[in-house]
């Protein structure tokens, strides 16, 4: 079959068209007028993501995170570079799916409410007539402590950061969440009454801001988002079943997070 069939069926799930404007979507190396065996879903195009898809044949990686994200000045053989010149070499095809992921229903921040019994939702920032990025909804009351013991043990984290002064012992009914890194639609938070705010790469001075308007908030990093793989990879299951086609998916097993702590 050809790569094109699967990223038609992948876009009629989630069109392009949601992406918020400038964002980075849709095929970004290669082509998909070629014969795909084999599919492998991914967070990031990192070295390891390439030196996985060369070793398992892969034909086309669905993914994320865009690999290209600033503008290339070369493609001299170096370390920054080899990753695309191996990807070209292999004739491997990189498709990205960034933010209209994130806005779609049935989507990243859709399935991170599942995770955490975020009910009754909605979108928090608006993109478009009935679209919007991030979510808001309500939990069962619970201060924030153990809201944040929650998301760490359901995203199977060593640590989480807390925008609080002090351990509060205010009660969270109404939660924020947006994956990846967030922190803009903060306002959107408040307007949208949430108590806390869930999303990643918080800055320091941000933090502060938050706390002056009232909003609490937990940083649970950017790679939360390594939910996607499983979550498309079940996707393109089910449509390999419902289509009939011959087709291997895969799920990158590569480590792409560059923090560890201590």
């Amino acid at each position: 079959m050809k790569a094109s069939q699967v990223i038609e069926k992948y876009e009629t799930y989630c069109p392009q068209e949601l992406s918020m404007k400038g964002d980075i979507s849709g095929l970004q190396i290669g082509t998909l007028d070629k014969d795909v065996k084999t599919v492998m879903v991914a967070l990031d195009i990192r070295e390891e993501t390439v030196a996985e898809a060369i070793a398992k044949q892969v034909d086309l990686i669905i993914v994320k995170h865009a690999p290209i994200f600033r503008p290339l000045k070369n493609l001299v053989v170096g370390p920054q570079n080899q990753m695309f010149l191996d990807l070209i070499k292999h004739d491997i095809a990189v498709y990205v799916s960034h933010t209209n992921i994130d806005i779609v229903p049935d989507g990243l921040n859709d399935w991170f409410c599942d995770l955490l019994d975020i009910r009754d939702t909605s979108p928090l920032s608006p993109t478009e007539e009935g679209f919007g990025i991030g979510r808001v909804g309500t939990v069962e009351a619970q201060d924030l402590q153990t809201l944040a013991r929650k998301v760490k043990a359901v995203f199977k984290l060593d640590s989480v950061r807390l925008v609080a002064y002090h351990p509060s012992t205010t009660l969270i009914r109404r939660v924020a969440i947006c994956g990846g890194s967030g922190q803009h639609f903060y306002k959107d938070a408040l307007s949208a009454g949430a108590d806390v705010f869930i999303t990643g790469d918080i800055y320091y001075h941000t933090a502060q801001e938050m706390l002056t308007d009232g909003l609490l908030a937990i940083d649970p990093g950017h790679h939360i988002e390594v939910l996607f793989i499983a979550k498309i990879a079940e996707k393109l299951r089910r449509w390999q079943v419902e289509s009939g086609w011959n087709l291997t998916v895969l799920e990158s097993t590569s480590h792409t997070n560059p923090f560890f702590h201590l």
